[in-house]
């Protein structure tokens, strides 16, 4: 766990001053099929595009609302990071995007039986939304649409 002394002074003070929000009770729907059966997506809030994707706009005040959709077949080293945060060290997911975008691990999972299979297409958006409801109301109905379109199971969340 980090110090808020390792940021700068402006990050410091917009953490301090930020309303941070609480869900309560957690959204939760139990797994309808063993793992090693379920069909996997993964959403990440890396903020990671392909080349061939429009970058997040860091110019958009409260953050990107939207997400690009990654498809099974992208070489993570490819994936290129545009995340606006200075709140982190991105150098670790700068040299490995599977630490903020597992889809070497998932497809080795898949490989092993531990998961039944990997969805075609997975989804990245950007993290650190300082005004989520965007998000919320624009592009998650939309990502959960695809998801139950492809018959995904399970998704795993990749908060960075």
């Amino acid at each position: 766990m980090g110090d808020l002394s390792e940021f700068s002074l402006p990050v410091r003070l917009f953490l301090r001053a930020y309303r941070w929000r609480v869900v309560d009770p957690v959204p939760w729907a139990p797994l309808r099929v063993p793992l090693a059966r379920a069909r996997l997506a993964l959403v990440s809030s890396a903020g990671l595009v392909l080349p061939d994707q429009p970058p997040f706009d860091e110019r958009k005040r409260g953050g990107d609302p939207s997400f690009r959709e990654i498809p099974f077949d992208a070489d993570p080293a490819a994936l290129v990071d545009t995340h606006r945060s200075e709140s982190f060290d991105h150098a670790g997911m700068r040299a490995d995007a599977n630490l903020a975008f597992p889809l070497t691990r998932v497809r080795e999972l898949a490989e092993r039986g531990r998961i039944g299979s990997v969805n075609a297409r997975h989804w990245s958006f950007m993290g650190s939304l300082t005004a989520p409801g965007r998000f919320v109301a624009e592009s998650l109905p939309g990502m959960a649409a695809a998801a139950v379109a492809d018959g995904v199971d399970a998704a795993l969340l990749v908060p960075v």
